[in-house]
């Protein structure tokens, strides 16, 4: 990895406001007033909308984010100034500050948006009345918000690792670009393998838009699991896109080499929407677990703000866990090796070419990678015990394979999709593990997502409806 000047800076001085002492009480208690009114009017506001049913417009929804938005700004910046304030320690680590700044920048572009988006719903209700629900149906609503989170976190991160490249510390890289050696595969089976791979990209690709198609376009399958169901869908596709076409290329041009920008790109969204399908399996095996064993109460458990929030956690905490691993790769020097075993640019595989100290994200890795593994697969597994508890506790035959069958399909996508990924994250120690790696990064990157439209919806009956439902209003084949 290029890198710029040597830098002996570690930390930062924030100078804060041009204010004498005897005037930093009277700041203090006006800069406290102020983002508590912040923080709690737009707390009340998202809370209002969730609670009042009349308050379910696309308006009050856009609102409803930008309250979020809002209360996430001031958090940033405003805790930090009223602590240096108080305690006039002004200085701020390396890693507070670009943090800092990704959020600041990420929030600041969702602000943006949001406005410009909420601008949109007011032209179309005061210039279009009569169509107003026609345009703004729920859909378009999602997506709007949607695409507006996604290019503000394109946004922050681009500025971010551009911003850590000129103040990164240690020694300069010699290394500017990287070469993914990919699948062991010979020559002559390249044709095979590529013809391979492109199906199952294409069928993984295609299946999981069905699926979202599908969902959005059927009311019946408006329900919590189709909701989680579709996330899923979304976080398949993109986390295959990441890898696959670049390995496509590779194979087929042999020109195997990435950019420095274009590699850590690749890992910041792998580790990001790898995290998002570990928290989106948890959430879909507590609604089976709710469904199963409360189905009196899974209306009232699994409401519509509890779906909204579960969601909403797992693409924060997957962000927030993929900066982390993101900026600590990017202190780290590459002084001469730059092949990488493997079809994409793995973060164990990243650190085993590193010349610095990888102490701390060895550390990391085993503490809070281990902690969002370790969570997630504990909420799966105890969902499933409680599942086979409920029905073998009441034994219907008809039940017990229906629920058999479900179950063992998700349970046999989870065990391969957790245990390749332990294999590469938490067993291999950081050592050359030959073509294992390889194998098990091809079965979570390619595989997974590829049989997951199989397992979760293609097999199941409403999905089945819907299609057919769907097949005939489109009239493919008249």
């Amino acid at each position: 990895m290029r890198r710029g000047n040597q830098s002996s800076v570690s930390e930062f001085i924030l100078l804060g406001l041009p204010i004498q002492p005897e005037q930093q009480g009277i700041f203090f208690t006006l800069f406290l007033i102020m983002y508590l009114t912040t923080v709690l009017g737009n707390l009340l506001i998202i809370l209002l909308i969730r609670l009042d049913s009349r308050l379910h417009t696309p308006m009050y929804f856009f609102l409803c984010h930008l309250a979020f938005s809002d209360t996430s700004l001031s958090s940033v910046t405003v805790p930090k100034m009223l602590s240096n304030m108080q305690t006039q320690h002004l200085s701020m680590p390396f890693e507070g500050c670009i943090t800092q700044l990704y959020f600041f920048l990420l929030f600041v572009a969702v602000d943006n948006f949001l406005l410009g988006v909420m601008a949109y719903d007011r032209y179309v209700a005061i210039c279009h009345p009569l169509h107003y629900m026609v345009i703004m149906k729920e859909e378009l609503c999602d997506l709007l918000v949607a695409g507006s989170w996604f290019l503000s976190c394109m946004r922050a991160l681009l500025h971010t690792l551009l911003l850590s490249r000129l103040m990164q510390k240690g020694n300069r890289s010699s290394v500017s670009e990287f070469i993914l050696l990919g699948l062991p595969i010979q020559p002559e089976q390249q044709g095979i393998f590529f013809t391979l791979f492109l199906a199952m990209y294409l069928t993984t690709v295609l299946g999981n838009l069905l699926i979202i198609l599908l969902i959005r376009l059927d009311s019946r399958l408006h329900t919590p699991m189709y909701f989680f169901l579709s996330h899923l869908a979304f976080s398949d596709i993109s986390l295959s896109s990441i890898t696959v076409p670049k390995m496509l290329v590779n194979i087929q041009t042999g020109q195997q080499s990435i950019s420095y920008k274009a590699c850590i790109s690749q890992m910041y969204f792998f580790v990001l929407f790898c995290c998002l399908d570990n928290f989106l399996l948890a959430v879909m095996s507590y609604d089976r677990y709710v469904a199963i064993c409360h189905p009196l109460h899974y209306i009232t458990i699994m409401r519509e703000e509890l779906c909204v929030w579960l969601v909403a956690g797992s693409w924060f905490f997957s962000c927030v866990h993929a900066l982390l691993h993101t900026l600590l790769l990017v202190q780290l020097s590459f002084c001469a090796s730059n092949s990488i075993p493997n079809i994409f640019c793995d973060l164990t595989a990243l650190l085993k070419l590193s010349c610095s100290d990888i102490s701390l994200n060895e550390l990391v890795i085993f503490t809070e990678g281990g902690l969002l593994f370790i969570l997630p697969l504990s909420s799966i597994l105890g969902s499933y015990i409680h599942i086979a508890s409920a029905v073998l506790r009441a034994p219907c035959t008809k039940r017990f394979f229906k629920t058999f069958s479900s179950c063992g399909s998700h349970l046999f996508v989870v065990s391969l999709y957790y245990g390749t990924l332990a294999g590469v994250y938490f067993f291999s120690s950081f050592q050359n593990s030959g073509n294992n790696d390889v194998i098990a990064s091809v079965i979570y990157t390619v595989v997974t997502p590829l049989l997951n439209p199989f397992i979760y919806s293609l097999r199941n009956r409403d999905i089945k409806q819907a299609l057919e439902i769907f097949v005939s209003k489109t009239n493919f084949f008249k």
